[in-house]
C-alpha cells in the first residue's frame, strides 16, 4: 500500500449515499498482512459499516479476531458484500439496517447484539453524511438539521444505550475528520459536526475512565469512499485527494488500522486522543 501508484478517478456522481460496487475504481476495502489476533473472542459494533472506511474496519476486525455488527441506512447489497467479506474470517457477522438518528434504533442495535453475540467490547461511530453547499446562506435548515442528527446526536444515542453493556478494557473510537481542524469552504454542517465530535471524545473519555473504557477517535483525511461522488460534484472527482503531501486520497484499508490499534491492548495507555491519516495535512492534537 505505501508504493500504491495514483489511481485515475473519472467524473462520477451517485445519488445519496451512494454505492460502493459503483465507484470507479472501486475503494480498496482490504490488503494483505499479517494478523495476529489483537482482537481475538471480541465483539463490536460498527456504524456505516456496510462501505467505505466502515467496511474495512469491520473486515479488519474480522481478520483480528472480532464478530461484527454492521450497522447501515439503505445500501443492503454493500452490506450483504462486507458481510460476507467478514464470514469469509471465519467469523460472525449481524447486519442491522435503519436511521442512526432515531434514538429508539439505537436500542435495537444493542438489544440483537447482545442476544445474538452476547457480549459487546468495542463500538465504532462511524456512520455519517455530508452536503456540498458553496453559500452558508443556502445550507437548508431541514438538511443542518439531518446532518448533525446522522453525524453526532447518533453518537450519543448509540453510546448511551451501549455503556452499560461495556466493561472495563472495552474500547470506544468515533470518526471525526480533517475538516474538524481546518474546516471546509463546501463542507459547514459537516465540519460542524466533526468539531462537535472531537469535544464529545474528548469529554467522554473523562467521564467513562474511571470504568476502565477507552475512548479515542479517527480523523481521516480525504478518503475515497462513497461519500466522495455521491456528495461532490462529478467535475471534482479525478482531482480529489490530489493536493495531499502524497499526491492522491487514501484508501479505506489504510484508515483501518487506525481502528484495529486503538480497539486492541496495544493503545491500553490512549484516551481521548486522535489519529490522523491523512495524506500529510499536519494538524492540531
Amino acid at each position: 500500500m505505501a508504493e500504491q501508484k495514483v489511481l485515475e478517478r473519472p467524473a462520477q456522481h451517485q445519488a445519496p449515499p451512494g454505492k460502493e460496487r459503483a465507484m470507479t475504481p472501486e475503494p480498496v476495502a482490504r490488503r494483505r498482512r499479517r494478523p495476529s489476533g489483537k482482537l481475538e473472542g471480541k465483539v463490536a459494533i460498527v456504524t456505516g459499516g456496510d462501505s467505505g472506511i466502515g467496511r474495512a474496519v469491520s473486515v479488519m476486525f474480522a481478520e483480528e479476531g472480532a464478530d461484527v455488527v454492521i450497522v447501515y441506512r439503505q445500501s443492503h447489497e454493500d452490506a450483504a458484500e462486507t458481510r460476507r467479506m467478514v464470514e469469509g474470517e471465519g467469523r460472525r457477522c449481524v447486519t442491522i439496517a435503519g436511521d442512526l438518528g432515531d434514538p429508539a434504533f439505537s436500542s435495537q442495535i444493542v438489544d440483537r447484539t447482545m442476544a445474538e453475540l452476547g457480549r459487546l467490547d468495542i463500538l465504532v461511530n462511524n456512520a455519517a453524511e455530508q452536503h456540498v453547499v458553496e453559500d452558508p446562506e443556502d445550507i437548508p435548515t431541514e438538511q443542518m438539521e439531518r446532518t448533525f442528527r446522522t453525524n453526532i446526536f447518533s453518537m450519543f444515542y448509540l453510546t448511551k444505550v451501549a455503556l452499560p453493556h461495556m466493561r472495563c478494557g472495552a474500547a470506544i473510537i468515533n470518526t471525526t475528520s480533517i475538516t474538524a481542524w481546518r474546516g471546509s469552504e463546501h463542507l459547514l454542517d459537516y465540519s460542524a459536526t466533526k468539531g462537535a465530535i472531537v469535544s464529545f471524545t474528548r469529554s467522554l473519555a473523562r467521564m467513562v475512565a474511571d470504568r476502565g473504557i477507552r475512548v479515542n477517535g479517527v480523523a481521516p483525511g480525504p478518503i475515497w469512499t462513497p461519500l466522495i461522488p455521491s456528495s461532490f460534484p462529478k467535475e471534482a472527482i479525478p482531482d480529489f485527494g490530489k493536493n495531499t503531501l502524497l499526491g492522491r486520497p487514501g484508501e479505506p484499508a489504510e484508515v483501518a488500522p487506525c481502528y484495529v490499534f486503538l480497539a486492541s491492548e496495544d493503545a491500553s495507555y490512549m484516551t481521548g486522543q486522535f489519529l490522523h491519516p491523512n495524506g500529510g495535512e499536519i494538524a492540531g492534537t
